[in-house]
C-alpha cells in the first residue's frame, strides 16, 4: 500500500519536500548547508523509492529507504522536531496536501467558507512542574487565547488526552476552571494514561464520561461527518502499547455499520492509531482491527495525541495526524534513550507547543487542518 509523507521546515517557506514511498520505513539524512537539490524521479525498483524532491533550504530531509523497521536512529521524523511551526493541511477523499502556515495560507484557511469547525488540543498535563515547562497552566491559558482569537469560534473542541499530570481531582478541577474561558462550543475528551493513572480512570469517567460507554467510547455526528471518540490507554504497562479491547471493538463494529460508506470519518484517541515507534509505546496493538472496520469509508481522518509532537501519514483512505502538547515536546522517536518530558530553551518553548484548527466543507467532504504554536 503507497503511503505519502510530507514535511515542511519551519526556517524557510521554499523548502517542500514531497516524498512518495511505495512502502513504510524510511531514512533520513543531513542536507548539506545550503544545498540545492532539483527535482528527480527514480525508477521503480524492488525494495526502492519513488522520490519526487523539490528543496532549496538547508535542512533534515528524507532522501532514501535503507531501514526495515520503519525507523532510522540517527533521525527519523525530524519534521516532527518542528512540531507546531504552523502548517496548513488539506484533506480530500483522504490524501492531504500541506503548505507552511505562511500569512497568505493562514488568511486562506481563515478565509475558508466552511460548514463548520473545531479544535483539537492535547496533552495539557496540568500538575506538571518539571523542568521542561514549568508554567503548564500559563501555556495552555496561551493555547486558549489561539483559541478565542480565530477568525470564527470553533463549533466544539476535542481534548485527546492527558487532561492532567497525575490524575488528581485539583488538576481537573484546573483544567475545567481554564477552559471554561474558550469561545467556543462543547468540549469532548477522551483520556489520556495519565487521567487514569491514580484511580483507573473513575475521577476522570465521572467528570466526562456521561453518556460514553465502557471505559469511555463515544460516537457524535455534525453535520455530516460522523465523530469516534475511543479509549486506548486502559490497563497498559508503563511504555506498553496502546489497546482498544474486545468490548469496544464490539462496539465500534456496530456502531458504524448502519452508516453509508460516503460518510467522511474522524476517530480520536489519545495513543496513535498506526506503529510511530513501538519500542516507545507509541501505537496501538490492535488499531488494525479498529482500522479493517473502516476500511470501506471513502475518508477516515484520525487525530491522536500523546507523543507530542506533529506527525502525519496517509495510508490508503486513512489520514493519520498526531498534535502537539499544550504542555512540552518530547524526543522524536530513537533520539533519547526513553520518551518523556524534554528541556528546550526557554525562548523556544512555545514553538514547539501548540492547538490544531480543522475546517470542515461538506460540499466536497473534504477536510482543512491548520497546526498553529503557540508563539
Amino acid at each position: 500500500m503507497k503511503t505519502i509523507i510530507k514535511c515542511a521546515a519551519s526556517n524557510s517557506e521554499k523548502f517542500s519536500p514531497e516524498i512518495t514511498f511505495l512502502f513504510p520505513g524510511i531514512n533520513l539524512v543531513r542536507a548539506q548547508s545550503g544545498q540545492q537539490t532539483n527535482s528527480k524521479v527514480m525508477k521503480n525498483k524492488p525494495n526502492k523509492v519513488t522520490e519526487v524532491r523539490h528543496l532549496s533550504a538547508k535542512a533534515e530531509h528524507i532522501n532514501h529507504n535503507v531501514g526495515h523497521d520503519g525507523v532510522d536512529r540517527r533521525g527519523f521524523l525530524k519534521c516532527m522536531a518542528w512540531a507546531g511551526t504552523g502548517m496548513l493541511w488539506t484533506v480530500s477523499g483522504g490524501v492531504l496536501g500541506s503548505n507552511i502556515l505562511s500569512p497568505v495560507s493562514a488568511a486562506a484557511a481563515e478565509s475558508l467558507v466552511a460548514d463548520f469547525s473545531f479544535v483539537q488540543i492535547s496533552d495539557s498535563h496540568i500538575g506538571f512542574n518539571k523542568p521542561a515547562n514549568t508554567d503548564v497552566v500559563g501555556t495552555l491559558k496561551q493555547a486558549i487565547a489561539k483559541i478565542n482569537a480565530l477568525p470564527t469560534a470553533p463549533d466544539f473542541i476535542l481534548h485527546t488526552g492527558d487532561l492532567s499530570h497525575l490524575s488528581e481531582p485539583a488538576e481537573f478541577d484546573t483544567l475545567d476552571q481554564l477552559l471554561k474561558s474558550t469561545k467556543a462550543g462543547p468540549i469532548f475528551y477522551v483520556p489520556g494514561e495519565h487521567d487514569v493513572i491514580s484511580d483507573n480512570g473513575k475521577e476522570f469517567l465521572a467528570r466526562y464520561g456521561k453518556g460514553t460507554k465502557g471505559s469511555g467510547w463515544f460516537s457524535f455526528d455534525q453535520r455530516g461527518v460522523h465523530f469516534i471518540g475511543l479509549v486506548n490507554v486502559m490497563n497498559i504497562a508503563e511504555g506498553g502499547l496502546g489497546i482498544l479491547g474486545d468490548d469496544q471493538l464490539a462496539w465500534l463494529k456496530d456502531d458504524v455499520s448502519g452508516l453509508s460508506s460516503s460518510t467522511p470519518i474522524v476517530v480520536f484517541a489519545h495513543v496513535p492509531l498506526w506503529s510511530i515507534y513501538p519500542q516507545w509505546g507509541w501505537g496501538t496493538q490492535d488499531a488494525e482491527r479498529a482500522l479493517g472496520l473502516l476500511k470501506r469509508f471513502g475518508s477516515v481522518t484520525v487525530l491522536n495525541g500523546h507523543i507530542h509532537q506533529t506527525l502525519k501519514k496517509v495510508e490508503g483512505n486513512v489520514t493519520f495526524h498526531t498534535a502537539t502538547s499544550t504542555a512540552f515536546p518530547q524526543p522524536a522517536p530513537g533520539t533519547a534513550p526513553k520518551p518523556g518530558p524534554m528541556k528546550v530553551a526557554p525562548e523556544i518553548l512555545l514553538t514547539v507547543l501548540g492547538i490544531t484548527e480543522v475546517n470542515y466543507v461538506e460540499s466536497t467532504h473534504s477536510l482543512a487542518v491548520v497546526d498553529a504554536k503557540l508563539g
